[in-house]
């Protein structure tokens, strides 16, 4: 049985901001229609809910940031506790956008802050001369274990800080509106998938998934997953769709 054409896409996360995204190009260049729409935002904790946690921020003279939300969330929190962040803080980003970003914020000081090339794991070095840290690592109700398993592997000082939480959005409006592929990058899109339409039925929508969790999700969910990424001929979502197009396009 012939798979039916490829004419439109949802991607389960916001637009790209650059002009320059490979999504666009890939629109272009297969003559598809691509829309993006998230289907998970983050919702902020209150003050009240962080000290439930228990947790002291002025007792860690050092911050992990895996993300800009974490970031956000953390500046928002001290504010709402009304905390000031001294300026001997220490920051340790894992990529370089993620410190740039921290501009918004501070005065960028070179000797405070600390960058990695992508992972978690790039910043080992730079953690190691600074062990005698105790780090405070802001983050999500969803992050990954790989990141605190790694940091209490190597043996360092730290308190995972949940300031912030994923949450389904609302997709009722989309309803009536029918895409020849879904494309979702985390076990939580499955998620709100689900929460939004408890009866879906994939019938001839084709499933897009990125990285291992993603992929398992749609397994677990009882779907049929069509396009996978990242793969040693595909290390991206838009090349494994570039593909998978021009196979069922070409007739």
């Amino acid at each position: 049985m012939k798979e039916n054409k490829v004419k439109t896409i949802l991607v389960s996360q916001p637009k790209p901001e650059s002009d320059k995204s490979p999504y666009f190009s890939l629109a272009k260049k297969c003559n598809v229609k691509i829309d993006f729409r998230p289907f998970i935002h983050v919702v902020g904790l209150t003050a009240k809910e962080f000290r439930q946690q228990k947790i002291s921020i002025l007792s860690h003279n050092a911050v992990i940031f895996t993300s800009k939300n974490s970031m956000d969330h953390f500046f928002r929190m001290c504010e709402a506790t009304r905390i000031t962040v001294p300026e001997e803080m220490k920051y340790f980003c894992v990529s370089e956008a993620i410190a740039y970003y921290l501009q918004k914020y501070i005065t960028y000081r070179k000797r405070k802050v600390f960058i990695g090339k992508q992972k978690i794991e790039d910043l080992l070095p730079v953690l190691k001369k600074n062990k005698d840290s105790k780090f405070l690592l802001p983050c999500s109700d969803i992050l990954k274990d790989s990141i605190p398993e790694f940091l209490a592997k190597s043996g360092f000082d730290f308190t995972k800080a949940v300031m912030y939480k994923t949450v389904c959005s609302d997709l009722s409006d989309l309803e009536n509106v029918f895409y020849d592929v879904l494309v979702f990058y985390s076990p939580s899109g499955i998620k709100s998938l689900y929460q939004n339409y408890p009866k879906f039925k994939q019938n001839n929508t084709r499933i897009a998934a990125f990285g291992p969790t993603t992929s398992k999700a749609v397994s677990d969910a009882g779907l049929k997953l069509n396009i996978k990424a990242p793969s040693p001929e595909h290390p991206s979502m838009t090349m494994a769709l570039e593909q998978y197009i021009k196979q069922v396009n070409k007739r």
